[in-house]
């Protein structure tokens, strides 16, 4: 017997389709194909052409537009994030945070000229950016190791913050804002539609806790080389599993970063090489006889570049309303329903 329930709904940049297929058959060979149950979401995304914003005084809504700082913006994801917030009208400040060997160089990007601050002057620089901005709103891209200094950073400032960077401390990361009464979004994955299954897995972890007891896991997961940690939201799906009674270690997943595997074994197109996040979560009964498989696979960076500004609009009229409680996910960005 097989179930499936297809959701197809368009995003922009790309087509999402979700499908949860359950099988259950009592021949030898129980595992479900991988391409037979899929959430995809492809999206691509293309540099707009430099414009001038200097030519003409600001309009009253550019004025108005809530000013973001996007830090690890020498990174493809930083970048994206970039273009979709002067694409929303959001307002970049001309400064970023960067390593050390960037400190001084000048990023372009939708016509605007940010430069690169490195490590020694990071507090007078935010301070002072904060000082003219105080609607400022901090996005961090960086890289895993600096996730904790530079939390520590944004709360002593006072500066709110969405961080989108994956691994780190993350007890220490939520103690920090915590400790510091700061407001911040912190998500292992900004992609919507992604978030809405995530959340879909938490109901049925905290409704049916232990509903797969016995059942044994494979996770496997295709990022760009680039990419150095386990996934924020393998992470989280996991979790969810562990608590539906399935017993898993992180260092069972199997990280694919070979773009050979990647092409041949994932099926991740040649042009997304670069830019992608393919999960599979196979799950198989103790007998054999039945089997689940879940797949989110995203092409390109869009996906989680739209949903980091619904994440910035989201923070800045929490900060601005004085709203009580100061850490959110991107459960609670979706669950406002006032996303573009």
């Amino acid at each position: 017997m097989a179930v499936a329930i297809k959701l197809p709904v368009d995003t922009v940049g790309g087509l999402c389709n979700s499908i949860f297929t359950s099988t259950s058959n009592r021949a030898s060979d129980s595992f479900i194909r991988r391409r037979n149950s899929s959430v995809k979401m492809c999206s691509s995304h293309s540099g707009a052409p430099f414009q001038s914003l200097e030519e003409s005084p600001p309009t009253k809504s550019q004025k108005n537009a809530i000013p973001i700082m996007v830090n690890g913006c020498t990174g493809k994801m930083g970048r994206a994030v970039l273009e979709a917030a002067i694409s929303a009208g959001l307002q970049p400040v001309p400064v970023a945070f960067s390593g050390l060997g960037n400190s001084g160089k000048i990023v372009q990007v939708g016509g605007k000229e940010i430069t690169l601050h490195g490590p020694s002057d990071r507090e007078s620089t935010l301070s002072s950016i904060f000082e003219e901005h105080p609607d400022l709103v901090v996005v961090d891209y960086t890289v895993p190791a600096s996730i904790n200094d530079n939390a520590e950073l944004y709360c002593k400032v006072g500066v709110p913050f969405v961080m989108g960077t994956t691994g780190g401390d993350r007890k220490a990361l939520y103690k920090t804002v915590s400790d510091s009464n700061n407001y911040a979004v912190i998500s292992p994955q900004m992609g919507k539609q992604v978030v809405a299954f995530l959340a879909a897995m938490e109901i049925m972890a905290e409704k049916f806790p232990g509903a797969f007891s016995g059942y044994k896991l494979q996770v496997v997961e295709s990022h760009q080389v680039s990419k150095l940690d386990i996934s924020g939201t393998a992470k989280a799906v996991i979790s969810c599993f562990q608590r539906l009674g399935i017993s898993f270690d992180l260092d069972q997943v199997e990280q694919i970063r070979d773009p050979e595997k990647q092409v041949k074994m994932v099926g991740v197109p040649k042009e997304h090489l670069s830019g992608h996040a393919f999960h599979s979560y196979h799950l198989t009964s103790p007998d054999g006889t039945v089997s689940f498989e879940f797949q989110h696979n995203v092409c390109g960076r869009s996906v989680y570049a739209e949903g980091t500004v619904d994440a910035v609009i989201f923070l800045a009229n929490k900060v601005k309303s004085k709203a009580n409680q100061r850490i959110y996910d991107m459960i609670d960005v979706l669950q406002e329903g006032n996303m573009r």
